[in-house]
């Protein structure tokens, strides 16, 4: 992984020469300042060189060599009405059917979460639908830019099969039509919204985190965490977030009142002096949900990409303990493993208990 790192610092200036996008400008806001995007009231900017002492410094924890999957998901071509079904392809990838519709989440199906397809993270497992057994996508939804939830050869090969709409943070949708002029992608910022449906609005809230895909572009395309309104109750999907001081949760609450489902991410939180400020680990995670109203959590981003020192079995685990910890029901927060899915009952509401 060092050498990953020394390659993107020697090739990045080429790379950018030879494929720079015309990243978003615009007005000035509380969170971008005319050229880049940053977590009003949060910094949190790392500079290459941390970077570079974690890289030489880093403790890496055991992970397996690549292995197949027990079995993958086989989902229907469509789920109507309030009916909710969430396929887990792996990392946060999520296939949600609701409405009538099918919707992916940052969707990886490449083997390496990276620029190069010879070096950089790389998958531990398959993916857990397969990409010739999933059902017409009507809608993506990416959250931000590393490449382990922006994955352009995922994205063209969705677009030439099924030309499904894509809706990004501002400045994202620069990178898609570079590669693919014709796409149909839609940018919105911050507390902005699109209208799919009748029965679906998906709307683009805060998240506490960042974006690059060299070290040349840090935070030239914005981030953010995606409300799904329809008639069956909200979904709230975070790619990537740190903790923060947690605002970002209790103003979702605040604004949506409840929520069906909530996925929040439970990994890559190791070391926590470099990763606090970009990843929850699960004990936050958790209060995360507590902060929303502890709506039923599907949990996330694990045991697909080795992107930090967090070993492999690591979140689950620790994932019980902040879960027995905090009294939360073990049917409240729900982990899958790629290939399993998750039929989600209609909201039914719930005490705090704090």
């Amino acid at each position: 992984m060092f050498r990953f790192v020394c390659l993107l610092f020697f090739l990045g200036p080429l790379l950018l020469l030879a494929c720079t996008p015309s990243y978003y400008r615009g007005p000035a806001s509380d969170h971008f300042d005319g050229q880049r995007f940053s977590n009003p009231g949060k910094p949190m900017h790392k500079t290459f060189f941390q970077v570079l002492k974690w890289y030489a410094t880093r403790e890496r924890q055991p992970w397996p060599e690549y292995s197949s999957l027990p079995f993958t998901d086989h989902p229907p071509p469509r789920v109507a009405g309030n009916g909710l079904r969430v396929g887990f392809v792996g990392h946060v990838t999520l296939l949600i059917q609701t409405q009538g519709l099918n919707i992916l989440t940052d969707p990886v199906w490449s083997e390496r979460a990276s620029p190069f397809t010879w070096i950089g993270p790389k998958r531990v497992h398959p993916p857990g639908i397969r990409f010739e057994d999933l059902p017409p996508i009507d809608l993506v939804l990416i959250s931000h830019n590393h490449y382990d939830h922006l994955d352009l050869a995922t994205i063209e090969r969705l677009w030439q099969r099924d030309r499904p709409r894509i809706i990004v943070p501002l400045g994202n949708d620069t990178l898609i039509r570079q590669r693919l002029p014709g796409a149909s992608v839609e940018a919105r910022d911050w507390g902005q919204q699109v209208v799919i449906s009748p029965a679906l609005t998906v709307h683009l809230e805060p998240m506490h985190h960042w974006s690059a895909r060299s070290p040349w572009d840090r935070n030239r395309a914005l981030w953010a965490a995606f409300v799904l309104a329809t008639p069956g109750g909200n979904l709230y999907f975070v790619g990537d977030s740190g903790y923060g001081d947690g605002d970002n949760f209790r103003a979702a609450r605040n604004k949506y009142g409840s929520f069906r489902l909530a996925v929040l991410p439970i990994g890559s939180y190791d070391p926590r002096w470099f990763m606090a400020s970009h990843h929850m680990n699960p004990a936050e995670a958790v209060q995360a949900f507590v902060d929303l109203g502890r709506p039923p959590m599907l949990s996330t981003h694990y045991r697909t990409f080795q992107l930090a020192d967090t070993a492999y079995a690591t979140p689950l685990h620790d994932l019980r303990a902040a879960m027995q910890s905090a009294a939360v029901p073990e049917d409240r927060i729900r982990p899958l493993m790629a290939g399993e899915h998750w039929w989600v009952a209609e909201a039914v509401p719930v005490e705090d208990g704090d």
